[in-house]
């Protein structure tokens, strides 16, 4: 075991995934001093939120792979993470998730009060979805939902309430999440099939589960436009929604129901960059 390497517990949890939620963080971020122009910028705040950040993404996807270590163990993508391999131990894992979670609470204990009181709701969230796909299908969408935590809970963080575009902006990330992880269960519709996991692939099977995928993404590009016409916003949400909207059609494009080889390309590469072009955009509209 080499369970004290802190890059084995970067590769756990796949810290470099990180990009997919954290730039619609910016956003409701920067959406929170946007929409209350009295309050003054706090840097410590923005430290604050990036750590609540971590720790919960680093207890959402350490108890994933603890909960997961068994199938992991069966399944040949993905018997060579770190639990199944022996890299760390599942108690390891299972404290460093304890201690993340500790973390996050405490952190949203020193931003404001609604933070601190939704924190064990927003850690159940990211947590339970681990176990989804043993009963339900629609483990994408709960999946999505631990993502769409970020832009409302950033702006939760900044003005110690909700709002109507933050709560947009998580439907955004849930349906987008929710969309581009039906793809990526593609590559394992037929090892969920044969340990009884479900997934919409396995439901709808390939063809209709990236239909279903696209349709989603359809719904994003509305709710795109909604955002748009109830702020006014100008040209730079505009470009920004629009590349955002093309990456997501490419990923449509470049994936076929009988050719999975650009799986990660769609997964990681093109929905990474959508995020860090549409988050750069929006924050620039809010700026400029």
């Amino acid at each position: 075991m080499k369970s004290n390497n802190i890059g084995n517990y970067i590769s756990l949890v796949k810290f470099e995934h990180t990009v997919f939620a954290l730039p619609f963080a910016f956003t409701g971020f920067f959406l929170g001093y946007y929409e209350n122009a009295e309050l003054s910028f706090d840097w410590l705040l923005l430290v604050k939120m990036l750590l609540c950040m971590v720790f919960a993404r680093n207890a959402a996807m350490g108890f994933n792979r603890y909960a997961d270590r068994k199938i992991d163990e069966k399944n040949p993508r993905t018997a060579k993470r770190e639990i199944p391999a022996k890299i760390i131990s599942p108690k390891a894992a299972l404290a460093f998730v304890i201690i993340n979670c500790v973390l996050f609470c405490t952190t949203t204990f020193f931003i404001n009060n609604l933070a601190f009181y939704l924190s064990p709701v927003a850690l159940f969230v990211v947590i339970v979805y681990s176990y989804t796909k043993r009963f339900t299908f629609l483990c994408h969408f709960v999946l999505g939902a631990s993502l769409a935590i970020a832009p409302v809970g950033a702006y939760i963080a900044v003005c110690g309430n909700f709002g109507i575009t933050p709560l947009l902006l998580s439907a955004i990330v849930l349906l987008w999440t929710t969309g581009f992880d039906i793809i990526y269960a593609l590559q394992d519709e037929e090892f969920d099939k044969s340990q009884s996991l479900k997934s919409i692939p396995v439901k709808l099977g390939r063809k209709k589960a990236m239909i279903f995928s696209s349709i989603l993404h359809f719904i994003v590009i509305i709710f795109l436009i909604v955002i748009y016409f109830y702020n006014n916003f100008g040209i730079f949400y505009i470009s920004g929604s629009i590349i955002f909207s093309i990456m997501l059609t490419y990923q449509h494009l470049i994936i076929k129901p009988s050719d999975l080889r650009r799986i990660n390309t769609a997964f990681f590469t093109t929905n990474g960059i959508a995020s860090i072009i549409f988050g750069f955009f929006f924050i620039l509209e809010l700026l400029l």
